[in-house]
């Protein structure tokens, strides 16, 4: 059966990325797809209707359904969407299992074929799909531009009449993706920088950026690129070294997310209470609870006299540069199942395998299976 591609308006407030842009839109009619879009689906990242030429746009996600048997999302379709779409339907996105397990049990019902971007293996032939680092990127980035809107210093070193400012401190905790994005701009802009990870084979990809490692004699390497978890002793060891680094810091990044489990609590509210007034805590991982005690997701509170701001869904506050390059991870993820213009989905392959979620009404992921049987039960 031919291909036809489908994109809805994305339902989830605040959400401003679309799954497909126009440059990939090009690439796929290339390739004898046909594209389907809702109206207004790009609009919130900044593209217009009249920048998709080889897109046949509807009205409704209900019309959309009715001719796509591939949708592109940024999000979890929610129920009814489900609902409306041809059994044996393929749906590429982040799915977010642990938060919707409902909308898996759906997809699971409706004999949807659902592949999790998040489930994307890390392995070498997929990392140009690996969408969790093209957006964390995105938000390691924006990180430090929030930071240096609230800090109360510059961060750069300034020589004026005045006299000299000295440059502003700070200090990133989490040496993935967004870690090292936030020590790289922030070094961009003058600041001196301090990077700490419990993954000791961080320390030279930090320090490639000219920031200081901060070193510990803990070492947390874990499977899939993620640290493992702390015992009591090391949190404490931990804690220990960084509250002097943190103390002596004008802004503190944190950056220690792990999909689908609670952030690791890092920064204690003693911590925040011994940093000097005027600072700044960037919490990026308040999607999963928080490396900050005080952290209240989705708000700036201001914790005797230190700013703390754990801001959800960070990517999505640069939505044309993050839509871009997400949707490029889409399609190098797509584009291998193609074969004479049919959908062909190898079920030996490691990419494909890993990242299903739902299939011939089964949920294949083991975690998320359990999850949902346990939810009924």
């Amino acid at each position: 059966m031919p291909i036809c591609v489908g994109v809805t308006k994305e339902r989830t407030p605040q959400e401003r990325r679309v799954a497909l842009v126009p440059e990939i839109a090009k690439r796929l009619s290339k390739l004898g797809i046909k594209i389907v879009m809702e109206k207004g689906a790009g609009q919130s990242a900044a593209f217009t209707d009249s920048q998709y030429p080889d897109v046949q746009f509807v009205d409704s996600s209900a019309e959309v359904y009715q001719q796509a048997n591939v949708v592109f999302t940024v999000n979890p379709p929610e129920i009814d969407q489900v609902e409306q779409m041809q059994a044996n339907t393929v749906v590429v996105g982040f799915m977010t299992p642990h938060r919707y397990p409902e909308r898996v049990a759906k997809m699971q019902s409706q004999n949807i074929t659902s592949l999790a971007m998040e489930l994307v293996p890390r392995i070498s032939r997929a990392q140009s799909m690996d969408a969790l680092s093209s957006q964390a990127a995105v938000a390691g980035y924006k990180a430090v531009i929030m930071a240096a809107h609230l800090a109360s210093v510059f961060f750069p070193m300034l020589t004026t009449a005045a006299g000299t400012i000295r440059p502003a401190k700070v200090l990133v905790i989490g040496a993935g993706v967004a870690g090292l994005q936030a020590i790289a701009t922030a070094r961009r802009l003058g600041a001196m920088v301090e990077g700490y990870d419990v993954r000791s084979a961080t320390k030279e990809q930090v320090e490639s950026l000219g920031a200081k490692f901060i070193d510990m004699p803990i070492s947390a390497e874990g499977q899939g690129g993620y640290a493992r978890e702390l015992t009591a002793e090391e949190k404490q060891q931990q804690q220990d070294v960084l509250a002097k680094h943190i103390a002596a810091s004008n802004v503190v990044i944190t950056t220690a997310a792990i999909p689908g489990r609670p952030s690791p609590k890092i920064i204690t509210q003693a911590m925040v209470e011994g940093m000097a007034t005027g600072a700044v805590v960037i919490d990026l991982a308040a999607e999963g609870g928080g490396n900050c005690e005080v952290s209240q997701a989705g708000k700036t509170i201001n914790h005797k006299g230190v700013l703390v701001h754990a801001p959800l869904n960070v990517p999505s506050q640069t939505p044309l540069h993050a839509s871009e390059m997400y949707s490029r991870n889409l399609f190098n993820l797509l584009s291998p199942m193609i074969k004479d213009g049919e959908l062909a989905l190898d079920w030996e392959d490691e990419v494909i395998s890993s990242s299903c979620l739902t299939h011939a009404g089964e949920i294949k992921h083991a975690p998320t299976r359990e999850l949902v049987a346990g939810a009924n039960s």
